[in-house]
């Protein structure tokens, strides 16, 4: 089965409009010319590959595979053509990163600072985000590397390198009422609103598993936020209770926030780097990664402390 990489394309932008006139025109293309190219696609796939819907069209079932393996297949081809390249250029390739919140600024200005020393020529692209987020992108050939919280050991896709332990607290402005309590419980803790992430993230996760658990309804969630860093600035100022790294708590200017104690609630995570499985790394990426392996951990753990 012979595929023309550029058809392949030119179907994709048509799927992605849902019609032929739009698609044409962002491809400075007359539409014959595109109604060619998906004519040699549907005789090498032995089926049809859009339908006529209103005054566009839509894939059919066929068309809907053929999307899928498109641009799985476009990915590979950049990623080929970029080994090729970096290949010319030594160390003067480019390198995409995934940043959690935690390492984006105590670990990566430094990083990136050691990179350059090493390979002047060398592009960095930095994805501040969600850790889980992240991953996700990085499985998707995206990004080459993810700096920040480790996927679950047993996730055949990544290979995981750990930097550091991070603990996840139950945090509060200094002044808040919570700190007056003769004796701080769950139940405590319930008595208060929360400014939480979303429910997607793994912190959140765990943290309302904890309470159901042991038969307590979750926090009382008055605010939530997709931006981890966010969430000190929020508490900072309000009475809202929030699960945040003892990190943040530790570099946050002015003594502004304060663990909760006892330490009720607290979850232990790995930081660190994740790359995908038998994927290709460039040798700017190799160069990052060995630079988190040998020199950046002391670094890190430092800042964490």
């Amino acid at each position: 089965m012979d595929l023309n990489l550029r058809d392949l394309r030119y179907f994709e932008i048509a799927a992605e409009a849902e019609s032929l006139g739009r698609a044409a025109e962002t491809i400075a293309r007359s539409q014959p010319a595109l109604t060619k190219a998906i004519r040699r696609l549907e005789a090498t796939v032995g089926g049809p590959l859009f339908e006529k819907a209103g005054r566009g069209v839509k894939l059919t079932p066929v068309g809907l595979v053929l999307l899928d393996e498109a641009r799985q297949l476009r990915v590979s081809a950049d990623e080929a053509l970029r080994h090729v390249a970096d290949f010319s250029q030594g160390l003067a390739g480019r390198v995409r990163i995934g940043s959690g919140t935690v390492s984006v600024g105590a670990l990566l200005p430094r990083l990136c600072r050691l990179l350059l020393q090493q390979a002047p020529q060398a592009q960095v692209n930095i994805e501040v985000g969600a850790s889980f987020q992240l991953l996700e992108q990085l499985r998707g050939k995206q990004l080459d590397l993810v700096v920040g919280l480790l996927p679950p050991e047993k996730d055949p896709d990544f290979v995981r390198h750990t930097i550091a332990i991070d603990d996840v607290v139950v945090a509060a402005r200094s002044s808040h009422p919570v700190f007056k309590s003769r004796r701080i419980s769950l139940e405590t803790l319930l008595e208060y609103p929360w400014v939480l992430p979303t429910p997607e993230a793994a912190s959140r996760q765990w943290l309302d598993a904890a309470f159901t658990s042991r038969g307590l309804p979750p926090p009382n969630v008055q605010v939530e936020a997709n931006s981890i860093p966010l969430l000190p600035q929020l508490i900072a100022g309000t009475n809202l209770l929030s699960f945040v790294s003892r990190h943040t708590i530790a570099t946050e200017r002015s003594a502004r926030l304060r663990e909760v104690k006892p330490s009720l609630l607290m979850l232990r995570r790995e930081l660190g780097v994740s790359a995908r499985s038998g994927g290709y790394l460039s040798p700017v990426a190799r160069r990052l990664l060995a630079l988190l392996q040998q020199e950046v951990p002391g670094l890190m753990t430092g800042a964490l402390d």
